[in-house]
């Protein structure tokens, strides 16, 4: 698939914190419930960190209590892309950002209705956007 921005790892170094470019672009995970997003009650849209494109509404978003922000859907199926992981000796679904490839978290059969889905999601992926602020 094509993406939308295609940026180097130099440029995205530049662009992105230290956290930010290890898990978004390295796949890493931040620590459980140190997110700025963990508790984040906000009205409004959850972005990408890299390219901004939207990823999850406030609406789906609740508390799983795994210590991610978690969402039972994405704002738009078409923003995302699932792709299999293996590593760490599980195989997991990833979650990604389609425009940009960031990685995003895992989605798990776990959530509550109506999808039965847990979008387990690292803040350093996100950024936020207030719904006053949404165009």
């Amino acid at each position: 698939m094509s993406r939308k921005t295609d940026k180097t790892d130099s440029d995205w170094a530049r662009k992105l914190s230290a956290e930010q470019f290890a898990v978004a672009r390295n796949k890493g995970t931040e620590p459980a419930f140190t997110g700025k997003y963990n508790d984040h009650k906000g009205d409004g849209q959850y972005v990408c960190v890299c390219c901004e494109e939207v990823l999850f509404d406030s609406s789906a978003k609740y508390d799983s209590g795994s210590g991610w922000p978690s969402f039972f859907q994405p704002a738009a199926a078409e923003n995302i892309e699932e792709e299999t992981d293996q590593s760490h000796g599980m195989v997991r679904t990833e979650v990604l950002c389609q425009s940009c490839g960031a990685h995003l978290g895992h989605v798990f059969p776990d959530g509550p209705q109506p999808t039965g889905l847990r979008y387990c999601i690292n803040s350093a992926s996100l950024d936020f956007v207030d719904r006053k602020e949404v165009k």
